[in-house]
């Protein structure tokens, strides 16, 4: 890739190992530093913030409840633009932490729900080329982030609700009705079919779902 702009990126430091800081480093006119980041993984001339996640952290992070605490905080901050690179192919990550289902209603909500652009890449060196280019045109055109508004998507209940949504067959109002018997995702994730099948509106078949997205087995 020819080089245009000189980029500046702050790496963080649990970045360090991958293979996408390496790649990085090697393009002409980058200089690269390390250090720990409050948000997001790679930081470009304070001009754009990326997120990157491969396949296999992609549907952990739905698993383990991270992911949408993240990309709210990615989406609140108004200094960058942010986005999320989602590396990967599934030849490579043939099994991953949470059903196809659940993983694409987590993009759906992070695209959708949340605005927050998500961009592919197959390998660290497509990854590296992805996040120079992107912030090459964002400098281009001197681009302002705009203030956005997110209504009630940034309080903990809606945040938690959406979480919940990513689980096949389950809708606002099925969420709504698990947060109000287990009082958070974790507590759902916790919890066995029969626990889960005794909320009323849920049901035997949402249950073992539920317990197979969180679980991994039904239980």
């Amino acid at each position: 890739m020819q080089q245009q702009f000189a980029a500046r990126i702050v790496v963080d430091d649990r970045e360090r190992p991958a293979a996408v800081a390496e790649a990085l480093r090697q393009r002409p006119g980058v200089s690269i530093a390390v250090r720990r980041l409050q948000l997001g993984d790679y930081q470009v001339n304070n001009t754009l913030i990326v997120e990157r996640k491969t396949l296999a952290d992609f549907a952990r992070s739905v698993r383990d409840c991270r992911l949408f605490e993240q990309v709210e905080r990615l989406t609140r901050q108004c200094t960058s633009r942010a986005c999320l690179i989602l590396e990967g192919t599934r030849d490579r990550y043939p099994r991953l932490a949470i059903p196809a289902p659940s993983f694409q209603g987590a993009l759906i909500t992070v695209t959708l729900v949340f605005g927050l652009p998500v961009l592919r890449s197959a390998t660290p060196e497509e990854t590296a080329d992805l996040i120079l280019d992107a912030a090459n045109q964002l400098q281009r055109r001197e681009f302002t982030p705009p203030r956005r508004r997110y209504g009630g998507v940034t309080s903990l209940q809606r945040r938690q609700n959406l979480l919940l949504q990513s689980i096949p067959d389950v809708g606002p109002h099925k969420a709504r009705l698990l947060l109000d018997a287990f009082r958070s995702p974790a507590g759902v994730a916790a919890a066995t079919t029969k626990q889960l099948a005794a909320v009323e509106g849920i049901g035997q078949v949402t249950a073992k779902k539920i317990v197979t997205v969180f679980q991994g087995r039904k239980k």
